[in-house]
């Protein structure tokens, strides 16, 4: 039954491939995600794939999450990426009681959120909740949301709290769109569709129902919503998107292999044996890489329906997987690129602009080289001092 879900779920983001090709030059030029494009995902049901069944969500496990934003990013990785964030927004539905999130978002649902991690904003205690005043960025697709989520500092009459280890307390608070302002700052040499811009309120109320502590216990049952288990969450979409991305590099480059030569050379690039070692090369990288991912992704969430024990090595594997399939989408994209020649460098080819956005994806901190010592770390039987392992 999870398997003929899932299957619904990516031919559902396959449907999609006619619409996101013909928004290409609407996602360079208004960089943003096409509204009409929006509203087409949004009505196959993607941007909340995480959102709890207990508020009307599908509450899908990662790897479904993975190919559906794999797909997706196949075809275009602004599009692959705004999907990404707004399923990942949809995770924090979790730490909502559920008659809350119910009355948030509708019945059935309707929740197409935006979120910034980083904690720009103030919320300061008042009865019942926050007043909250900030201004955050990296807000992919806020364009195009209608519920937002930001990280706040929070703060009562003797100024920021503090945590029992001397650190700035903070808390996620959740407010709809329309009463925030957006800026318009989203000037990139690649993801230029993504529409990552600011967003900004001036004190306004934020009922303490609406508020959570990031990586905090949550309101639901299910290992999905674990705070353990979050960065594995939250991330293994994003490697989906460097891995689609590279997949639609391959596909760009054997069609460009298979009907052009180069400037020196009529002889079809398929046709040279330097190109054929490359493609090979390439296709192993992407393939070892997905499947490290699909292995130690699938393989933890299996441990974790069977209760299987302590899952530290087995979350470790699966965030180490992450990254290395991160990086290698960009060394794959990186061969394919320059293996094409001066074919590479002209817009009208979708080689370049694969080349350009998996350079920006891959800045994500999912993507962060620290994230391989802290691996190492928990395989040396040592505490990583960051969350998540």
């Amino acid at each position: 039954m999870r398997d003929t879900l899932q299957q619904s779920h990516v031919t559902a983001a396959a449907s999609l491939a006619p619409q996101i090709e013909a928004a290409k030059e609407q996602l360079d030029g208004g960089r943003r995600l096409p509204p009409e494009l929006a509203q087409a995902i949004d009505d196959v049901d993607l941007f909340h794939l995480y959102l709890p069944r207990s508020m009307g969500g599908p509450e899908v496990e990662p790897l479904t999450a993975f190919h559906v934003v794999e797909e997706i990013s196949r075809r275009d990785g602004s599009v692959g990426w705004c999907t990404l964030l707004a399923i990942d927004a949809s995770l924090f539905a979790g730490w909502l009681k559920p008659e809350v999130g119910k009355s948030m978002f509708g019945q059935p649902p309707e929740l197409r959120a935006a979120a910034s991690f980083r904690p720009l904003g103030e919320a300061r205690i008042v009865d019942g909740g926050y007043r909250v005043t900030g201004r955050w960025d990296y807000a992919s697709g806020v364009d195009n949301a209608n519920w937002l989520a930001a990280n706040c500092k929070v703060m009562d009459a003797s100024g920021p709290r503090l945590t029992p280890a001397g650190t700035p307390e903070t808390r996620m608070v959740m407010f709809p769109a329309e009463i925030a302002t957006i800026h318009d700052t989203w000037f990139t040499m690649g993801m230029q569709g993504t529409g990552s811009n600011d967003f900004e309120v001036e004190d306004i109320f934020v009922p303490d129902e609406r508020s959570w502590g990031l990586l905090g216990p949550s309101q639901e049952p299910s290992p999905l919503y674990d705070p353990r288990l979050f960065f594995v969450v939250a991330w293994t979409p994003v490697v989906a998107n460097l891995l689609g991305m590279a997949r639609g590099a391959m596909d760009a480059f054997v069609e460009l292999a298979t009907q052009s030569g180069s400037t020196r050379s009529t002889t079809f690039l398929r046709d040279r044996a330097p190109i054929q070692s490359t493609v090979g090369q390439a296709e192993a990288i992407i393939g070892g890489a997905r499947a490290f991912v699909l292995e130690t992704v699938g393989g933890l969430w299996q441990t974790l329906k069977e209760g299987a024990g302590d899952p530290t090595a087995e979350i470790a594997q699966a965030r180490l997987a992450i990254t290395h399939g991160m990086w290698e989408s960009v060394r794959a994209v990186d061969l394919l690129f320059h293996a094409a020649g001066t074919n590479a460098i002209h817009q009208k080819l979708p080689l370049e602009r694969f080349f350009r956005d998996v350079h920006v994806a891959v800045q994500h901190g999912a993507g962060l080289p620290s994230n391989y010592e802290s691996g190492g770390q928990v395989f040396l039987g040592l505490q990583p001092p960051d969350p998540g392992w």
